[in-house]
């Protein structure tokens, strides 16, 4: 099993449908570390040391959030500014993140055909989030092709039921080193290796894949 920490940051959780779903279910999970931003730190006071802390004692970090005027939310970003540090996640002596894995998992109100090179937001999601990218390159770390749900606002109860079944079996895969990360690499986006080919996902042991 990857020891497994979900960093989670949305500052108006209680208005999204979707990151309360997917929250809901994240915490269900055994195995996973949930660190919910905004619930530790309301006031933007972030403990470092604890952050280090429970970073440096995973293998695989994924990062939550909505995509927030094409960016990250506000505490997400001081989060990045303080506890990635030079002399500790990068730098000639900084290497606590080196070897382990980044990945993005990000809501958009849009429909997917938005974040096109052609579409309305005129690029490509990766492209969004190439500061991530870089920032988890220049840690060290592999940054692992991200997944996405777009058109969060008009999502019906059994298109949020849907994602949220999908949401829980790829951390459940993630947690159980079931993704072939090399073979998803060749694709920009999780979501568009797994509808090119399903074998990225391996099947759990026994067949035991969760079905909620």
């Amino acid at each position: 099993m990857a020891r497994t920490l979900l960093v989670f940051a949305h500052p108006a959780l209680e208005k999204s449908r979707v990151h309360r779903r997917f929250l809901a279910e994240a915490a269900a999970l055994s195995g996973i570390e949930v660190r919910d931003l905004y619930e530790l730190y309301p006031d933007f006071d972030v403990d470092v040391e604890a952050e280090q802390r429970s970073l440096a004692g995973h293998d695989l970090v994924i990062v939550q959030h909505p995509l927030y005027w094409y960016s990250v939310p506000p505490l997400l970003k001081q989060w990045i500014d303080l506890v990635l540090e030079h002399g500790w996640a990068y730098g000639a002596r900084g290497t606590a993140l080196a070897g382990k894995g980044w990945l993005e998992i990000v809501s958009a109100g849009g429909p997917r055909d938005g974040y096109r090179t052609r579409g309305f937001h005129g690029l490509e999601l990766r492209q969004f989030l190439a500061p991530l990218e870089r920032t988890a390159r220049l840690c060290g770390m592999d940054f692992l092709p991200p997944w996405a749900l777009f058109g969060t606002h008009r999502l019906s109860a059994a298109e949020l039921e849907r994602a949220a079944r999908a949401y829980r079996r790829l951390l459940e895969a993630v947690r159980d080193d079931r993704v072939d990360w090399a073979a998803a690499a060749r694709f920009a986006t999780l979501e568009e290796a797994l509808a090119s080919d399903a074998t990225i996902l391996a099947p759990a042991v026994g067949g035991e894949e969760s079905t909620r």
